[in-house]
Formats: C-alpha cells, sequence, structure tokens
C-alpha cells in the first residue's frame, strides 16, 4: 500500500488578514504549496472573525495539495476580549505581579462561556475540568474570578 507523506505545519494566523507575506509565505512556499490558494480560502473561512489570533494547523502532502483545520483563539485572547481590553496590543497583556494586582474582573458564567466555546481545544474531558484550565489561565494573567 502506496501512503501519502503528510507534513503538518502549525501557525497563528489572525483571521480574515492571511497573506503571501512572511511568515505565512516562507512556511508554505518551501513544501511546495499553493500560496494563494490557502490565504483566499483561510480568508473566506475566517471572515466572521476578523482581528482575532486563530490557530492554524496545515496538512500538506506530496503531490502538493493541503488541507487546513483552524482552531479557536487562544483563552487569553477570548479572556482580554471578555474584559474589553485591546487583544492585538502587546502593552495590554497581563499583570506583572498575577495574584496581587489584578488587570480586571470576570464572573464566572463568563468563564465557563469562554470553556464551552475553546472545549474541544482543550485536553479535558468535561466542563468542569474546562472551566479550571480556563480560570487558571485568568489567574495567571491577573484577572480576578468574581
Amino acid at each position: 500500500m502506496n501512503k501519502k507523506k503528510i507534513i503538518c505545519i502549525k501557525m497563528q494566523i489572525e483571521g480574515g488578514k492571511a497573506t503571501p507575506a512572511p511568515p505565512i509565505g516562507p512556511a508554505l512556499g518551501q513544501h511546495g504549496l499553493n500560496i494563494m490558494k490557502f490565504c483566499k480560502e483561510f480568508n473566506a473561512k475566517t471572515k466572521a472573525k476578523s482581528g482575532l489570533i486563530l490557530p492554524v494547523i496545515i496538512f500538506a502532502s506530496i503531490d502538493k495539495t493541503f488541507t487546513f483545520i483552524i482552531k479557536e483563539p487562544p483563552a487569553s485572547i477570548l479572556l482580554k476580549k471578555a474584559l474589553g481590553l485591546d487583544i492585538n496590543s502587546k502593552t495590554g497583556t497581563g499583570s506583572k505581579y498575577p495574584g496581587r494586582e489584578f488587570i480586571g474582573e470576570l464572573d464566572k458564567e463568563k468563564i465557563m462561556k469562554i470553556a464551552k466555546q475553546k472545549f474541544n481545544d482543550l485536553n479535558s474531558y468535561n466542563i468542569e475540568n474546562a472551566i479550571k484550565i480556563i480560570s487558571g489561565t485568568a489567574r495567571s494573567m491577573g484577572i480576578k474570578i468574581i
């Protein structure tokens, strides 16, 4: 049986704004993939999530065809969005002293909503564990859970 060799490429791309410029172009070009085709497909699928950073896993085969999976944004991005912070700002990333200084407060309902959104991407078997994972991320960013 002849199997095609598959290459896995992982990237984080802003939704609806994929361009052939670095880092996308060189990452796909070195494997001989059609960069413009990927950019057009990705932008079409992520138009609704414009502005959010989205993790993407691209599976490329020897015959230069590819498929890709778009995951949910990282938990830190979703938490900053829930707080109303600028998600693309490098300065508003979190507290310098988490646990002592807080950058905001979130209630448990918002944490549960984020956990439900990220459930398929998290390493958990039930929603309670997913809530604990998101809560830990929030605490490490300096977000107080009320």
